[in-house]
């Protein structure tokens, strides 16, 4: 792999261009720049950025992919950035000066974004370490193992990689400690009674709901033991690390592609938000200062192509640009808040203009708390759906192709909130680990209105089925109905069951 030695001129503009960004009030990490040839380049990026990753036959498929769309004509990556500290970005070899002016002041607000954001507070600023220990550990288990038998067992892994709990870094999803008051409690049999002046405890703490508390919480404790786990547990992955019979680099296999699926979650929960905020600042930074005037055809021509959308397909720096333009103009004018929501003339919401000025404080907050399903809830609104003239699209059984299906606003939002919620992947819980008292692994699918890919479906059952060495159960409904998929020594059964 070679890497081009970081130029003089390439330093001067970076310190150019971070000067203007730090002036507009971007706080990034430090960034280190490398320049790559093309191939180089594709090599990292089917790496996802860490050249340090441990080798699998994925990987050399994506450079395949990646080449020959390159060679073709059809993609080429400008510009790849990591969420590090200090960052790490890559520039490609042949682009123009201009190009670089747009990639870096691009690379200056994703990093911002990677700083700031709330959903990447939790992610390891040193990751480019933790994938290289990954791929010693990975690369020792194949000298003990034998390469083909690990890397098979990666194939099992990476195929189960979307099934994690992408906001368990946020929320608590196991109950708090029981105080030492409510051990005493249980201990002593006095559930449920507070705590009261001794002449008054009849009253506060009448015998028949005690009593009934009492048999309420011997039941909860009944139940909790019956089931394991005590509830519906979203992290599948972290279950199977905990619970199946693995041996010993099995396991650690598992947890390092469940460690770099949580490292990577972040990324998809805000696609839409970065490339908008990263688009919003390479456009200002470029227009407004560093762009000279013989530089201005080629940053149009370049920055054009970044924001085309194609016929059916969704361009999230599109959408994100235009949506964080949209809340700064709204904010600088005063069109929010009760007033604006009540107002039903369309003619005054266009007229609507109280100089607030609040649009630059406001567009810093939203990429700062914001995730994609609740930036696209609370700023995709009607009036920036009739202007930007969405629509939403299905495939038409009667044409046999994809056709536009409704420009009704409400139609539009559901359709685009589904598509992000969960990444727009199923969301499947662990159910039950001793399904039957069998030692069977029970799944289900929160279903949410779409059924699932049968084929799909059916081909991470059986992989599931690998990791637990025993039956794999899948709950789940097909058109409307509820069915029980079972994987057992490979082979695949279905049988109706009822989904509550």
């Amino acid at each position: 792999m070679t890497i081009k030695r970081f130029p003089a001129y390439l330093r001067d503009m970076q310190e150019e261009v971070e000067g203007y960004a730090k002036n507009y009030g971007l706080d990034f990490y430090p960034i280190l720049y490398e320049v790559l040839d093309y191939k180089t380049m594709n090599e990292v990026a089917a790496y996802g950025g860490f050249p340090t990753r441990y080798p699998h036959w994925r990987f050399g498929m994506d450079y395949e992919q990646l080449s020959k769309s390159y060679e073709w004509g059809l993609s080429k990556i400008y510009e790849m950035v990591i969420n590090t500290n200090p960052a790490y970005a890559y520039l490609l070899e042949g682009n123009s000066l201009t190009d670089q002016k747009i990639v870096m002041a691009h690379v200056c607000a994703h990093v911002d974004f990677f700083k700031n954001n709330y959903f990447f507070s939790k992610t390891n600023r040193k990751m480019i370490d933790g994938m290289a220990n990954h791929a010693a550990r990975v690369r020792r288990h194949m000298e003990r193992q034998g390469q083909d038998v690990v890397e098979d067992y990666i194939d099992v892994c990476l195929s189960l990689e979307n099934l994690i709990d992408p906001m368990s870094a946020y929320i608590t999803r196991t109950a708090k400690p029981r105080t030492p008051e409510q051990i005493e409690d249980e201990e002593t049999g006095q559930v449920g009674r507070l705590r009261s002046k001794g002449y008054m405890d009849s009253f506060i703490n009448p015998p028949e709901y005690i009593e009934a508390q009492k048999k309420k919480k011997e039941e909860e404790v009944k139940k909790a033991r019956r089931r394991f786990p005590e509830s519906p547990q979203r992290d599948v992955l972290a279950f199977l690390i905990e619970h199946a019979p693995l041996e010993h680099w099995q396991r650690d296999v598992l947890e390092i592609v469940r460690d770099e699926a949580y490292y990577f979650a972040p990324q998809a929960m805000t696609k839409i938000m970065n490339e908008g905020w990263a688009s919003y600042w390479h456009s200002k930074i470029l227009t407004e200062k560093a762009l000279t005037a013989a530089e201005v055809i080629d940053y149009a021509d370049a920055n054009a192509g970044v924001l085309a959308t194609s016929p059916g397909r969704l361009n999230p720096y599109k959408l994100g640009v235009e949506l964080f333009r949209s809340i700064e103009e709204r904010w600088n004018k005063g069109q929010y808040g009760k007033e604006w929501d009540e107002c039903e003339s369309m003619e005054q919401k266009r007229n609507w203009d109280r100089r607030t000025g609040f649009g630059a404080n406001r567009i810093f907050e939203v990429r700062k708390l914001y995730n994609d399903i609740t930036f696209i809830d609370e700023f995709f609104t009607l009036e920036f759906c009739v202007e930007q003239k969405f629509y939403s699209f299905g495939f038409s059984e009667r044409s046999g192709s994809w056709e536009i299906m409704s420009r009704d606003f409400k139609k539009v939002k559901d359709q685009m909130l589904k598509q992000l919620t969960n990444r727009g992947q199923p969301v499947i819980v662990v159910e039950d680990g001793n399904f039957e008292n069998k030692s069977e692994l029970l799944l289900r699918h929160i279903h949410e209105g779409t059924d699932l890919d049968s084929g799909q479906a059916r081909d991470t059952l059986r992989n599931a089925s690998r990791v637990w060495t025993r039956p794999v159960n899948l709950l789940t409904k097909v058109e409307g109905k509820g069915k029980l998929l079972r994987c057992e020594d490979g082979n695949l059964s279905e049988r109706s069951a009822e989904y509550l």
